[in-house]
């Protein structure tokens, strides 16, 4: 082998390598969709193509209210068909009690969800405009507050009720620099290498944002008062089971701010699911809740150190007992400048 040739092999084996550690390095990174959220308290994400496979494989059409029907007829866009990803960034409002509440949030949704009927109905409802970085904001009033909308790719929007601009024009710039792996928000670099890989679901940081009080006093989730702390960092994900039944992993990481907290959450978790196993008992025998019976049997918590760790296991059956009901107007969403 001569000397050209021997160069040339290793130009080529460079190469090669380099395209390896580029592909290994954005297998580990964030979701695209969540890279480009700005900086925040809390992240939630869902991929909702593998979350559709547990739904009903061919449930009955939702009935929806006729304001929220004429406002999807008028978008051109279906969220429950259409939207495939969604990443939430949660901000912790200074003033709980201003039009935002205690929390905003800026979003990236990924689907079929951009074309010509949104941008005509972005233009119709919109009170102002401003372009930035080559895209036209959107200024929707939506319920006393401002919502920003931005299409920011051919099937990607960009959205923020943050009471400034900042949040929409810091997704817009990261997504300038969506290719580079891991130029994403510091709560991202802090936890998300701690999510299980391929978890459809999965949430990193306050994510007891949305479900505490307006006050910051105690988390509630359907109605049951969780002893969580508002401000814990957790660390949530659903992730498929390696079974064959098709069932779902949950897991939920609490890091507390010292081991005697700790001992204290892991002791009250574990009362609270040993309380709701008894209190399941005398549900009715049918999917639903036999699905909530094994959720809660399977439900473990364990500790270490500064960490507490709840999992447990959802069966697919839970899913297939899902149906689209009707809906009342306040379980549908309204989207920017609707009313409920």
């Amino acid at each position: 082998m001569n000397r050209r040739t021997r160069r040339t092999v290793w130009i080529v084996a460079a190469v090669l390598l380099l395209l390896a550690v580029a592909i290994f390095l954005r297998s580990k990174a964030p979701p695209e969709a969540a890279r480009l959220l700005p900086e925040s308290d809390g992240i939630l994400y869902f991929n909702l193509k593998p979350v559709r496979a547990f739904l009903p494989r061919n449930p009955k059409p939702p009935e929806r209210v006729q304001e929220y029907q004429q406002f999807i007829d008028a978008i051109g866009i279906d969220p429950e068909r259409d939207l495939d990803e969604a990443a939430i960034a949660l901000h912790r409002m200074a003033d709980p009690n201003g039009p935002n509440g205690p929390v905003a949030y800026s979003m990236v949704l990924v689907g079929k969800i951009t074309g010509k009927k949104l941008n005509a109905w972005l233009d119709a409802h919109a009170v102002a405009r401003d372009s930035y970085a080559g895209h036209t904001v959107y200024s929707i009033p939506s319920e006393g507050r401002t919502v920003s909308v931005a299409q920011i790719g051919y099937d990607m929007v960009a959205v923020s009720n943050y009471p400034t601009p900042e949040m929409i024009h810091s997704m817009l710039d990261r997504h300038a620099t969506a290719a580079l792996p891991f130029a994403n928000s510091t709560m991202l670099r802090q936890y998300y290498h701690e999510v299980p890989l391929l978890s459809p679901v999965w949430g990193v940081g306050q994510i007891a944002l949305p479900f505490s009080d307006d006050r910051g006093g105690a988390i509630k989730i359907f109605g049951f008062s969780l002893p969580l702390e508002p401000d814990s960092t957790i660390i949530a994900s659903v992730t498929p089971a390696l079974s064959l039944g098709g069932s779902l992993n949950v897991k939920v990481v609490e890091i507390a701010p010292t081991e005697e907290v700790a001992i204290r959450q892991a002791s009250a978790l574990a009362m609270l699911i040993t309380l709701s196993r008894g209190f399941s008992i005398p549900l009715a025998d049918n999917s639903a809740n036999n699905s909530l019976k094994e959720l809660l049997k399977t439900a473990e918590v364990t500790r270490k150190r500064d960490r507490v760790v709840v999992t447990a296991t959802i069966d697919r059956l839970f899913f297939s007992s899902l149906d689209a009901s009707p809906k009342s107007p306040d379980d549908s969403f309204s989207g920017p400048g609707t009313s409920k």
